[in-house]
């Protein structure tokens, strides 16, 4: 983890998001069939490929206090995928009936091929979602976004983080002057018709029915075309920390916990990574787990449709106990 982030300057102080427990033990999440209890650990098998996840590389504009990819102006991790690369993929999602195209980083706009690889993939006919800061990157492609809005509509969505729905606490995490320019990018989009989402965070202790009453007021002052009650417009996503103690997910626990395999992200979507280094890009099991080799599915989305082991903190504090998914 050094390595990928010593470059990083995220803003100062403690993020505001923080996850409160307590350090991970050890002997947690160490081995992919039993959990530290001895008991058989859980996993997914992919029942349909829904979402392909493009990683268009690690570089962003922004060092977010927090990212739980490691993101920054220098970060280049995840190198940017090219659209040759990305071209087969979509080839072999198609043939696999996948119905969205997720683009994420970092940054997916300030990858250079990122617009012709928006373009391939509407004129394959997927949907497409691209999670965005909407800041600079996206800005400098407003003509070419108004062409693909045209051709496309409402096929095309753009998901802006504002991880909060004050100023204060949204800039804590992503540092100074963040604020106005993602308003004014998100109201751009918005003023001009696409069809847009926002992902936001939760403090500690914050109600999901406080901050979407709050995420409202801040739509309706800004004249922001979002409906913050749909829980597909705006996305309230639970914290993640790797090094934080959280229980493991074994067999027994679907039934314990009333959750189901189908709900779990891996179960439905695949990402496509071009770590640094290697001639070409790799399958990961989902969008969270990029650099742990035990998530690492093979080289096809084929050999990736293989049953995924919940042997990360991810896993837990994300997709099982926090409910959440990337996917649109």
């Amino acid at each position: 983890m050094a390595s990928r982030s010593k470059s990083r300057t995220p803003p100062g102080g403690p993020s505001p998001f923080a996850v409160e427990a307590a350090p991970l033990p050890r002997e947690k999440f160490s081995d992919p069939q039993l959990t530290a209890q001895g008991e058989p650990r859980a996993s997914v098998a992919l029942s349909e490929l829904d979402t392909l996840w493009l990683n268009t590389g690690t570089l962003c504009n922004l060092a977010c206090a927090t990212c739980y990819i490691e993101s920054s102006p220098t970060n280049d991790a995840l190198v940017y995928l090219s659209a040759d690369h990305a071209s087969r993929f979509l080839d072999e999602a198609q043939t696999m009936g996948a119905r969205e195209i997720g683009f994420t980083g970092g940054e997916p706009f300030m990858n250079p091929d990122m617009i012709p690889m928006l373009e391939e993939t509407l004129a394959h006919g997927f949907e497409a979602l691209v999670l965005t800061n909407a800041m600079k990157p996206m800005r400098r492609h407003e003509a070419a976004l108004l062409e693909l809005r045209e051709r496309f509509g409402s096929k095309l969505t753009l998901r802006v983080s504002l991880d909060h729905h004050s100023r204060q606490v949204h800039e804590a995490e992503r540092g100074t002057k963040t604020w106005e320019p993602a308003i004014d990018g998100l109201r751009w989009l918005s003023d001009n018709k696409f069809s847009i989402a926002v992902a936001g965070r939760l403090l500690p202790g914050e109600g999901v029915v406080e901050a979407r009453n709050a995420y409202a007021a801040l739509f309706d002052a800004e004249n922001i075309s979002i409906d913050a009650r749909d829980q597909m417009r705006l996305v309230l996503f639970p914290e993640m920390d790797a090094d934080k103690d959280i229980a493991e997910i074994t067999t027994a626990c679907w039934d314990i916990l009333g959750k189901s395999h189908a709900d779990i992200m891996c179960a439905t979507s695949r990402m496509v990574v071009h770590r640094k280094g290697e001639a070409a890009p790799r399958v990961v099991a989902c969008t969270l787990i990029p650099h742990d080799p035990g998530f690492d599915l093979g080289a096809t989305l084929d050999e990736a449709s293989r049953d995924v082991s919940l042997n990360h903190p991810h896993c837990a504090r994300f997709c099982v106990l926090g409910g959440a998914s990337c996917s649109a």
